[in-house]
């Protein structure tokens, strides 16, 4: 299907300041960035590491802001410190705030480029990456393929809708925006379930490229359920501002109309998306309205830049969030890995969920799925 890793993704390399001690996000994230630049270096990959700002506004962000630095130390986050309203000024002049979480090490790259460069490394050790092609059966074959001369030694076969189909051992997935039905198919459990959430990004107009240096972030309020809006620059020279996030109509709803009856039927259907509304209606309802009148996302954003102004930004490309959610509403936090049992099931690694920092994440998560499958399989 289509790459989950597009040039929609932000390409920000995480440097794993605001995830829980402990959880599989902060090891991986801390371990896949150092990966990430040692990586770029060897293959001659361009990144720039600009450095990212957590800014605090207002009085009540301070104690966050400090518990988030707490945490940060914990993860062993490299050079993280806290900055002063002159120390913010220094290291974005017109950024304001009281005081700040300056992470140095976070980064930029083009993910898409490190993901096509991964296919290369791949096919370059014997693998072969095929592409167009939607898997609609994951089952165990009943004879082994045409003109071959290995029996059954790949029982496995993963089928599109044609009636093509390509034979395996094992299977591993990761699936982002279709993790749940790959898990559905081949006999594991459908849960968490995928919601896809759209982001709508404003782009900043070259002539106020000035305004931003770096990756400017807002201390994360815990009573809702994302980020926010933040100033995040781009390998290629723009300067994306966003993102909002409400529900997508469409797994792949990139715009704002599109449309698939069958996944807006599994989305308003599924109980843990109807209490995650019902918690955050108010959330809600801001969102769709910044993301209509982004006059309204300005004003967010001039908390931190304020001479940011409405004709300084134009409508920007959108991105599609797959977010997991339990059965109770709540966003699965971590990553997740799982099986089943069965003829089929008991062959097959699913990713399940990995949203960001999985880019940052990824040649970590690489190492840990490696491990995983040695383990699983006994090979």
């Amino acid at each position: 299907n289509k790459s989950s890793c597009s040039p929609l993704c932000l390409g920000v390399i995480h440097s794993g300041i605001y995830y829980t001690p402990g959880s599989l996000k902060a090891r991986l994230c801390v371990r896949g960035a150092t990966l990430a630049y040692e990586y770029c270096e060897k293959k001659g990959l361009p990144y720039k590491r600009c450095g990212k700002l957590i800014v605090a506004v207002e009085q009540e962000e301070i104690p966050r802001l400090k518990a988030l630095y707490e945490r940060g130390l914990q993860n062993n986050v490299r050079d993280l410190s806290i900055v002063d309203a002159k120390g913010i000024r220094e290291r974005e002049p017109y950024c304001r705030g009281i005081m700040a979480l300056d992470s140095p090490y976070t980064g930029i790259v083009d993910w898409r480029m490190v993901a096509l460069q991964y296919g290369t490394d791949f096919k370059e050790a014997g693998g072969t990456v095929v592409t167009k092609y939607e898997v609609n059966d994951i089952s165990m074959a009943t004879e082994s393929p045409a003109g071959s001369t290995e029996g059954m030694k790949y029982p496995i076969a993963l089928r599109d809708k044609q009636g093509n189909e390509v034979r395996c051992r094992y299977v591993l997935t990761c699936g982002g925006l279709y993790s749940d039905r790959l898990s559905q198919i081949s006999g594991c459990s459908r849960e968490p379930r995928i919601v896809p959430f759209r982001g709508d990004y404003l782009v900043l107009k070259p002539e106020k490229h000035y305004l931003v240096k770096g990756n400017i972030y807002p201390v994360p309020d815990p009573r809702f359920p994302f980020l926010g809006v933040h100033f995040t620059p781009r390998m290629d020279g723009s300067i994306w501002l966003g993102p909002n996030a409400v529900l997508a109509f469409k797994r792949e709803g990139y715009k704002v109309y599109d449309f698939n009856a069958r996944d807006l039927a599994d989305a308003l259907s599924f109980r843990g998306l109807q209490k995650l509304v019902l918690k955050n209606m108010t959330y809600g309802i801001g969102e769709m309205y910044r993301g209509v009148f982004i006059g309204a996302q300005v004003k967010i954003l001039q908390k931190y830049i304020p001479e940011l102004s409405l004709s300084d930004v134009l409508r920007g490309p959108a991105g599609v969030r797959a977010q997991a959610l339990d059965r109770d509403g709540n966003l699965v936090d971590d990553f997740v890995f799982d099986g089943g049992v069965g003829d089929v099931a008991s062959r097959v690694l699913h990713v399940r969920n990995a949203p960001s920092p999985a880019a940052t994440s990824s040649l970590a998560i690489g190492e840990m799925i490696a491990d995983e499958v040695e383990s699983r399989f006994t090979l």
